[in-house]
């Protein structure tokens, strides 16, 4: 019987792709980074015209505005998020007694977390102000913390259901729902008009960033250990 998650990793990623992927995203995030904190005009215009046009859109769909409250709230809150990469430490603990995997998973969204609001001090960007606000939030703009800590969990529990094995059956939903999540948070941010499209931008880009060190670090310091034993029957050669 096939199962949809097994006991012990079959799929190791690869450092090497992993290790790529972070290179390619640090060159949009720093740039991204950049961009914000120099007020670059043209991206502060776009933010602007994007950011005005669905403040329009919350004022005139009253009851999708809140729906957008309750899943950013509740859903696709931060400590929602967090509690979730919790529960998932919770697991490799009882489960397989993967203490180190565990704490490299928890050290991770302790860092985006620790990441997310030194940026947000450093940059100081000021969040979108309007004469009949939807919503509101504190604290600087950028990065956007709701889709960075979506990004960071979801990221790191699909890595943790692909090293375990999880079958079609699991794999597939669970890839839907942490788009679903990422992109879904992102859009609600914009919409109650809490955030600039491009501090979205920077929480998905740097999430994501994060994500990919933690796996090719992670996965390279481990490689050794987790070497596949010689098969039993297997003369040795002389």
């Amino acid at each position: 019987m096939h199962h949809a998650l097994v006991a012990s990793p079959l799929h190791r990623p690869s450092p090497r792709a992993a290790a790529l992927t972070a290179v390619a995203l640090a060159v949009p995030s720093v740039l991204l980074l950049v961009l914000v904190a120099v007020s670059w005009h043209p991206l502060l215009a776009l933010d602007g015209d994007i950011a005005r046009t669905m403040h329009r859109w919350a004022i005139g769909h009253p009851g999708l505005t809140h729906t957008f409250r309750i899943l950013t709230d509740w859903v696709w809150d931060p400590l929602t998020m967090r509690i979730l990469c919790a529960a998932a430490v919770v697991w490799l603990l009882w489960r397989h007694r993967a203490w180190p995997l565990a704490l490299w998973v928890a050290a991770t969204c302790a860092l985006a977390a620790l990441v997310q609001q030194s940026l947000k001090m450093a940059v100081g960007r000021a969040r979108p102000v309007w004469p009949d606000p939807v919503d509101s939030a504190h604290y600087g703009a950028f990065p956007s913390g709701h889709a960075m800590t979506a990004t960071v969990v979801c990221g790191l529990l699909l890595w943790l259901l692909h090293r375990y094995g999880a079958g079609r059956v699991l794999w597939r939903p669970a890839v839907l729902v942490a788009v679903v999540s990422v992109v879904g948070v992102g859009l609600t941010r914009v919409w109650l008009g809490v955030h600039w499209p491009s501090d979205v931008l920077g929480g998905w880009l740097i999430g994501a960033l994060l994500v990919a060190i933690a796996v090719a670090s992670y996965e390279r310091w481990s490689a050794p250990a987790e070497q596949p034993a010689p098969s039993e029957g297997r003369s040795a050669r002389p």
